[in-house]
């Protein structure tokens, strides 16, 4: 029985890190953004289905989830652009497969043509419209799997 408590703190503990973060706490902030981005308003979706899905949530609720929030991050310098969207859902993100359609088509993974990757992690989402070697998307990759372990 002494065992089982410290487990159950130690379970209460992580569980609570998870749920009790908000969008704001996974964007970046200005002090983390690499000086030479600039953050642009609007979207900058390397490839239209990333953008038609952010844009158009809603329409995608019976097959991902009802979301509850969803905020939108674009950033740009001289050889890099691109935007990520953040989603937190009412209930677990269900939509893998399809979304892994949505933005690779029948390769089921990135490609140069489709670089979007996600997250997707409980009841959040994360889109990273960049090019694979962006350092804002490593700088909020990295942030963001510190938060959501």
């Amino acid at each position: 029985m002494k065992q089982i408590i410290p487990l159950f703190i130690l379970f209460f503990l992580l569980t609570t890190n998870l749920f009790s973060q908000t969008l704001a706490d996974l964007k970046l902030k200005p002090k983390e953004i690499p000086k030479n981005y600039v953050l642009s308003d609007g979207n900058i979706c390397i490839t239209p289905q990333a953008c038609t899905f952010y844009n158009d949530i809603e329409t995608y609720s019976n097959i991902v989830g009802t979301v509850k929030s969803k905020a939108i991050q674009s950033f740009k310098n001289k050889a890099d652009k691109g935007s990520i969207m953040y989603f937190e859902f009412d209930h677990v993100f269900k939509g893998d497969r399809f979304l892994q359609g949505l933005l690779w088509g029948k390769d089921g993974q990135p490609t140069d043509e489709h670089p979007e990757e996600y997250l997707a992690k409980g009841k959040f989402l994360i889109i990273w419209s960049f090019r694979p070697d962006s350092a804002i998307r490593e700088k909020s990759e990295a942030k963001i799997e510190g938060i959501l372990q």
